[in-house]
């Protein structure tokens, strides 16, 4: 118990980015027509691409870095006015989605929805503060939050609403928020 506890300071910022609850309505609109196989096969392929392109970005990013002479310190800021963009977007209800003719599990679902920039961002951040042994265990986690979300998209809808899919959604945006001047102002910090 201890140790799970002494990873969630890793899962909660991976959850916050992710936001399984804010893109639920937009899994939901893209999969409304398609039969329940075939749900399952966007689920089991929008978490397979995700877990994908993180383990890849953790593997290569540090490396990346080091091509292109970027800081982790860098890469917060950065990462961070991207976050705060996104979460602005969330807030004012500008986002614009469309849908894609081939297999949404992967896109758009997958990535970008799941698997952003903010998501991205924040795996660089915990790995850099925690390690990658808690980050992938966190991310691991999160994506299995994801998977229940999605599966039991229906059943959230009539207990939660839309009203408060909506409300819950807008919540994790200004915790976005939040999380994206934190970043940037460890970030400035730490070059200073």
């Amino acid at each position: 118990m201890m140790e799970a506890l002494k990873d969630l300071p890793t899962f909660i910022p991976l959850f916050v980015a992710m936001d399984p609850l804010g893109i639920l309505p937009i899994y939901m609109s893209i999969t409304i027509k398609l039969p329940d196989e075939e749900k399952k096969k966007v689920i089991k392929y929008s978490i397979i691409s995700a877990l994908a392109i993180c383990l890849v970005f953790v593997a290569v990013g540090e490396v990346i870095f080091n091509i292109l002479g970027i800081t982790v310190d860098d890469f917060k800021i950065a990462g961070g006015l991207m976050l705060l963009v996104l979460a602005v977007i969330e807030l004012t209800g500008q986002k614009n989605y469309q849908e894609k003719a081939h297999d949404v599990g992967i896109v758009p679902i997958g990535v970008p929805l799941l698997v952003g920039p903010a998501v991205l961002t924040t795996l660089i951040v915990l790995v850099d503060h925690y390690g990658i042994a808690p980050t992938l265990m966190s991310l691991i986690l999160n994506l299995a939050v994801v998977y229940i979300v999605f599966s039991c998209a229906g059943t959230i809808t009539r207990l939660i609403g839309k009203n408060g899919i909506i409300a819950i959604s807008k919540i994790v945006a200004l915790l976005l928020a939040a999380i994206a001047v934190m970043m940037i102002r460890i970030g400035l910090q730490n070059l200073v």
